[in-house]
């Protein structure tokens, strides 16, 4: 009997839905199943920026720390705020776990406050003003936003996505840098295997080189990580920067951390740090790698 058109039109439709069901939910690598969405990061550094600039204290600082919490808390994760103070400043610093007992702790964090005076600024009328800090702050919290929502839930490792208050705060009077990131070592119970700090990773022209500061393995494995995904223009395997940042108070308790910084950008603490210097593509460069490795994380 030879069977109609219509009936082997059905049966491939039947197989390539099969075939699709097999695919996402009993096979293939994570990777490529769970992507990491460029696009909505990048609306992520839009709605920070809407907010105005994240100084401690301002209204747009306690919008974004809303917003955190809330964006993660949809994606399934627990939250906690850890509010503490530090000279005499309340702190707010958001974490967003998933507890995987007997599971290795990695902990990804990114700074969400914004600089009160754009002290490298060329314009000295301008140094007063607030940094709008739309790559310096806002494009690592997007990129921790993105990987919320898009990790995949049964990874065998606990991962941690922690938001860090008033690390941009130095050399004014009465403030410090990493204050957030310093309270949280402090005080928070943690025994990570990996510490991935992410900042200024939104620069369109994107340049990151190895921090001399940073845990050589563990920067190893991220760049080898980009390498293998085609992103080895981007990740630069030479040393340049030595930087005091989140990653300071982990390496100062022995654990292993790194920093994964864009420090040739041009518009730190200036009123130039705005929109059209961040690039979807770059959060997408650094979302995929950090996606790629925590997926592959043995």
């Amino acid at each position: 009997m030879k069977k109609s058109p219509l009936f082997s039109l059905g049966l491939l439709i039947l197989l390539l839905t099969l075939g699709l069901f097999i695919s996402t939910h009993f096979g293939g690598n994570p990777s490529t199943v769970y992507r990491f969405n460029k696009n909505r990061a990048f609306k992520d550094v839009e709605v920070q920026l809407s907010f105005g600039p994240r100084t401690p204290g301002s209204t747009a600082h306690q919008q974004t720390i809303e917003y955190i919490a809330e964006q993660t808390q949809n994606a399934g994760w627990q939250v906690e705020l850890h509010q503490t103070q530090r000279l005499g400043h309340p702190i707010t610093n958001v974490i967003a776990r998933r507890p995987n007992p007997g599971g290795k702790q990695i902990i990804i964090g990114a700074h969400f406050d914004s600089r009160f005076y754009s002290d490298q600024d060329e314009d000295s009328s301008q140094r007063s003003q607030p940094v709008p800090g739309a790559n310096d702050g806002a494009s690592g919290v997007a990129v921790l936003l993105e990987l919320a929502r898009s990790l995949p839930s049964n990874l065998p490792v606990e991962i941690w996505l922690v938001f860090f208050d008033a690390e941009d705060q130095g050399n004014i009077s009465g403030w410090d840098w990493i204050l957030g990131s310093s309270a949280f070592v402090e005080e928070i119970p943690i025994n990570p295997a990996a510490v991935v700090i992410l900042d200024m990773i939104g620069d369109a022209d994107l340049n990151i080189y190895l921090e001399r500061n940073s845990n050589p393995q563990l920067s190893g494995q991220i760049w080898e990580t980009a390498r293998e995904l085609g992103f080895e223009k981007y990740f630069i395997p030479q040393y340049k920067y030595s930087i005091l940042d989140d990653h300071t108070p982990f390496l100062e308790r022995g654990f292993p951390a790194v920093d994964v910084i864009d420090f040739d950008y041009p518009y730190w603490h200036t009123r130039q740090d705005t929109l059209d210097k961040v690039s979807a593509e770059s959060l997408g460069i650094v979302g995929e790698t950090i996606h790629r490795w925590l997926t592959t994380y043995e």
